[in-house]
């Protein structure tokens, strides 16, 4: 009742006459639906991955009680968290158990405390694809100072947005970037400050970084030819399955 007497147009169902994530899609496509909003992390939350349809949980109690005690179902529930954009707790106990088990709260409160008491950085929350791209557009530089990577999605789309990229020199950033011709890679922070002030002091620099970093991006991640790549990867499958 709150949402429609806010214009929206909502459908309200079970998730267990839904049975499948399959169920979902086709409730998603067959009602033309634009968001979610799923009781239960397990329950609902589960059928709601990978639609691309933005949806948020609220959490029903026995989620947090009980079934993040089964090990299966609390990895779900985690991954289900990474992808919704809100959670909502009906308690202050329940936030708590949810951060005990899925986010950190003491390094969390480290990291905030610390934001306030640094000069000119800000700590900005997760905002949709588009307002980002716009937010990068107008960056001097994107910085990956990640530990651990496989590949990273912000390197990429950095380069694809024609911005320069200084990242810390990890195998997954170095699989990508490569020192002083598609970016610049940092060992240590004086040598990102080092390599930060030199970008800022040298156009030419920069404008090369861009050009090779977009034409690298453009040659070797290209979403055409990983279109091209994964229907033929699907036509194999479909030929061995007729085998």
């Amino acid at each position: 009742d709150h949402l429609e007497a806010a214009g929206h147009v909502c459908v309200l169902k079970d998730a267990s006459d839904l049975e499948s994530s399959s169920g979902v899609a086709k409730l998603i496509e067959a009602e033309n639906l634009e968001a979610a909003l799923a009781l239960h992390l397990y329950r609902g939350g589960r059928l709601l991955q990978g639609h691309g349809v933005p949806f948020g949980i609220i959490f029903g109690g026995t989620d947090l009680n009980e079934d993040v005690n089964h090990e299966e179902k609390n990895k779900v529930m985690g991954k289900v968290l990474e992808e919704a954009r809100f959670a909502v707790a009906f308690t202050e106990s329940m936030k708590e158990v949810a951060e005990t088990q899925w986010v950190d709260p003491v390094f969390t409160r480290e990291v905030e405390a610390k934001v306030q008491r640094t000069l000119g950085v800000r700590l900005v929350g997760e905002m949709p694809q588009g307002d980002l791209h716009a937010a990068l557009k107008n960056c001097f530089a994107v910085v990956n100072s990640s530990v651990s990577e496989g590949m990273s999605a912000a390197i990429l789309e950095a380069m694809d947005l024609e911005v320069p990229v200084l990242a810390r020199n990890i195998p997954g950033n170095a699989a990508v970037v490569k020192h002083e011709v598609t970016g610049l890679l940092f060992s240590d922070p004086q040598e990102f400050v080092h390599l930060a002030k030199r970008l800022t002091r040298d156009p030419a620099l920069e404008r090369d970084l861009v050009a090779r970093g977009t034409e690298y991006v453009r040659a070797c991640h290209s979403w055409q030819a990983e279109r091209h790549t994964y229907q033929s990867l699907i036509r194999t499958l479909e030929g061995s399955i007729q085998d």
